[in-house]
């Protein structure tokens, strides 16, 4: 069986930085002020990956995968209560 490298979205720790000088320390990919969930709701708007990365030439494919882990991550980490009526 063939071993898998590690894909980008196992260490998007590498891309996305979080520090309170920029954008009050909301995630951003590393090196810009692009916010994570900007390039989120770039995609939820039906933008691909190549029409982001043509309008905003310092994000690349990797730190748009990276933000997607970075995403699902947060959300798979985050725990829901049910509230009774």
């Amino acid at each position: 069986m063939k071993q898998e490298e590690p894909s980008i979205q196992s260490n998007w720790q590498d891309r996305i930085a979080f520090d309170t000088a920029v954008l009050a320390g909301k995630p951003v990919i590393k090196g810009t002020r692009i916010a994570v969930e900007f390039v989120i709701d770039l995609l939820a708007q039906g933008w691909s990956h190549a029409d982001i990365c043509k309008n905003y030439p310092n994000v690349t494919d990797d730190d748009i995968r990276a933000c997607l882990a970075y995403a699902r991550d947060t959300l798979s980490a985050e725990r829901v209560y049910p509230i009774g009526a």
